[in-house]
C-alpha cells in the first residue's frame, strides 16, 4: 500500500513539475499571431507623442513646467523617464499605458 502511494505521489509530482508534458499541434493562426505580436513588441514607442502625453494626465501639473517638483524630477524630459524606470508606475495604474512605458523603457535611446 505505502508503494502504491509513493508510487501516486511521484506521478502527481511529476506531472506538476512538468515532466510530464503532452504535444500539441500549432496552427499557422495560431503561430501566425505569435509573429504578429513579436512583431508589433518592436515597433518604436515615440516619447513625445506616446509617452508625455500620458505622464501630463496623470502627473500634471507637479512635474511639468512650473511645477513643485518640476525641478527635481521633470517628467517632460525623456532621459529623467528612463532613469526613474518601474518608480513612475506609482500613478500609472491603467495596463496600456503601463506597457507602452515599459516598452519605452526597454528601447535603446
Amino acid at each position: 500500500m505505502r508503494m502504491v502511494m509513493l508510487l501516486m505521489a511521484m506521478v502527481l509530482l511529476l506531472v506538476e513539475l512538468g515532466g510530464v508534458t503532452r504535444h500539441t499541434r500549432t496552427t499557422g493562426a495560431v503561430s501566425s499571431a505569435v509573429a504578429s505580436a513579436s512583431s508589433a513588441s518592436k515597433v518604436k514607442v515615440d516619447f513625445d507623442t506616446q509617452v508625455k502625453p500620458i505622464l501630463q494626465s496623470k502627473c500634471m501639473p507637479c512635474h511639468f513646467n512650473g511645477g513643485q517638483m518640476y525641478d527635481r524630477l521633470p517628467f517632460d524630459k525623456p532621459a529623467k523617464i528612463r532613469k526613474l524606470g518601474a518608480r513612475l508606475f506609482t500613478r500609472i495604474k491603467e495596463e496600456n499605458d503601463r506597457r507602452l512605458i515599459e516598452d519605452f523603457l526597454m528601447q535603446t535611446p
